[in-house]
C-alpha cells in the first residue's frame, strides 16, 4: 500500500491534451510505456555512457544505464511506499535528451549554442518528450501526465535562475511549478541514477583495465565489501571476487538511501505530496557520511577513468566532430532529412534555425554522428574508447 505522500494514480493533474485514460492501465503506467516505445528511447542503444558505443559489447550505454536506473528506483520507491510507476517512469526517461558522445557532446554543443540559449540535456529530455516526439494524430509529444513531466525537469532539484529555453518553452503553455521540489518519486529516480552509474562505472573501468583491482580495493566503502568478500571466500577467483565485492559496494549504496530517506521522511511526516514539494529540502538523499566516501570514488574515477590520457585525446576528436556539424547544417539545410525541411522553412530566425539544428545533431547516436561527419565533412572513423563519464 502506498504511503500517504506517494503520487496517487487515481487523481493525477491531467495532460496538456486530454484524453480517455485506459480501463486497465495507470496514468503513470502508460507514461512508462510511452517512453519505452519512444523512438529518443530506442536510440540510447547507440549512444555513450562512458565508452564509444562501438568499444565493446559488455560496456554499458545509455540504454542499458536507463534500464540499471529504472531497477534500482523501483527498488527505492518500493521500499519507501512509493509511486514505482511513475518512479520508473521518470527513471527510463531521465537521459533521453544526451547528446552523442555523452557529456563531451553535450560542452560541445552548449558552447556551440551561446548565441541562442545554450543546450542542456535535462531540458532536451523535456523538449523530446513534449515535443519532438511526433507520431500520435492529435498532438506533439508524448502527452505525458504533469508528474511524469515535473519528475523530468526538476528530479535534481528546483530550477532556479536562468531557465534553459527548451524548459522554458514548455513551463510557459503548462506550469510545472519549476521553483519547488519534486516528488518523491522523481527524487528517488534521480538518486537512483547516482547509484547505477557509481556501480557501473567501477565495472566498465575494470573490464577496460583503466586501473586494477587492488586499487579499488583501496577505497573507501570498497575496502570493506572486498574485505568482507575475503572473509566469506577465502580463495574465490578474481573475477568472482571483483563482482562480489562490487555487488555489496551496490547494496551499501541502495541500503543508505532508503535508511536515510525514511529517516527523513519520518522527521518531515508529510502528509501529502505537496508537503515532499515544499519541504525545502530533498527527501530521498545519501547520508553525508557516504556522500563524503563516494565523492573520494567519483575523484579517483575523474583521473583515472575519465580523464585519462587517451580519453582527454578522444574528447578533442568528438568535440571537433560536433564543432563541424553544427555550422555545416547551418549552412546546407537541404541536407537535413525532409521530416525536419518543414521546421526550417518555418523558423523566423536564425536563433530558431540553430534550435533546430541542435535538436537533430543531439538527437544522432554515436555511430550515425561519426557516419555523418564522415560522409559530410571527410575524415577518418575514430576508434573507439573512453570519452565520457557520469
Amino acid at each position: 500500500m502506498a504511503a500517504s505522500y506517494a503520487t496517487d494514480p487515481a487523481n493525477p493533474r491531467g495532460r496538456l491534451y486530454p484524453e480517455e485514460e485506459s480501463t486497465f492501465r495507470s496514468p503513470f503506467q502508460r507514461d512508462r510505456d510511452r517512453i519505452i516505445h519512444a523512438s529518443a528511447f530506442r536510440r540510447l542503444k547507440h549512444k555513450t555512457q562512458v565508452f564509444i558505443e562501438h568499444e565493446g559489447d559488455y560496456f554499458r550505454t545509455r540504454l542499458t544505464h536507463s534500464i540499471e536506473v529504472a531497477q534500482v528506483a523501483r527498488t527505492v520507491a518500493a521500499a519507501l511506499e512509493l509511486n514505482v510507476e511513475l518512479t520508473e517512469a521518470v527513471a527510463l526517461a531521465h537521459d533521453l535528451g544526451h547528446t552523442p558522445f555523452g557529456h563531451t557532446g553535450e560542452e560541445a554543443l552548449d558552447a556551440l549554442m551561446q548565441p541562442y540559449g545554450g543546450f542542456d540535456h535535462n531540458a532536451q529530455a523535456l523538449h523530446i518528450v513534449t515535443n519532438l516526439e511526433r507520431h500520435y494524430a492529435e498532438w506533439d509529444g508524448l502527452n505525458l501526465t504533469w508528474e511524469s513531466l515535473e519528475g523530468i525537469a526538476k528530479h535534481n532539484g528546483p530550477v532556479t535562475g536562468d531557465v534553459p529555453y527548451a524548459l522554458a518553452a514548455y513551463n510557459g503553455r503548462h506550469d510545472l511549478e519549476l521553483h519547488t521540489h519534486a516528488s518523491a518519486e522523481a527524487q528517488a529516480a534521480a538518486l537512483a541514477d547516482d547509484i547505477a552509474y557509481n556501480n557501473h562505472d567501477l565495472h566498465d573501468g575494470l573490464r577496460a583495465e583503466l586501473f586494477s583491482t587492488d586499487e579499488l580495493a583501496e577505497l573507501p566503502i570498497l575496502n570493506d565489501c572486498f574485505a568482507r568478500v575475503d572473509a566469506k571466500y577465502p580463495d574465490l577467483n578474481y573475477y568472482r571476487r571483483r563482482h562480489e565485492a562490487l555487488r555489496r559496494f551496490f547494496g551499501v549504496l541502495v541500503e543508505d538511501v532508503i535508511t536515510v530517506s525514511r529517516r527523513n521522511l519520518t522527521e518531515l511526516a508529510p502528509a501529502t505530496v505537496h508537503d515532499i514539494r515544499h519541504a525545502g529540502r530533498m527527501m530521498v538523499q545519501f547520508s553525508p557520511e557516504l556522500w563524503k566516501d563516494l565523492t573520494v570514488i567519483r575523484k579517483f574515477l575523474f583521473k583515472r577513468m575519465y580523464r585519462a590520457p587517451a580519453v582527454v585525446e578522444m574528447r578533442v576528436v568528438v568535440t571537433q566532430m560536433i564543432n563541424d556539424l553544427f555550422p555545416f547544417f547551418m549552412e546546407n539545410t537541404g541536407e537535413l532529412p525532409k521530416q525536419w525541411r518543414k521546421d526550417v522553412a518555418e523558423a523566423p530566425d536564425k536563433t530558431a534555425l540553430a534550435r533546430i539544428v541542435a535538436d537533430y545533431i543531439a538527437g544522432m547516436t554515436d555511430r550515425f554522428a561519426i557516419q555523418e561527419h564522415k560522409r559530410l565533412i571527410g575524415g577518418e572513423d575514430i576508434p573507439a574508447g573512453v570519452i565520457d563519464g557520469n
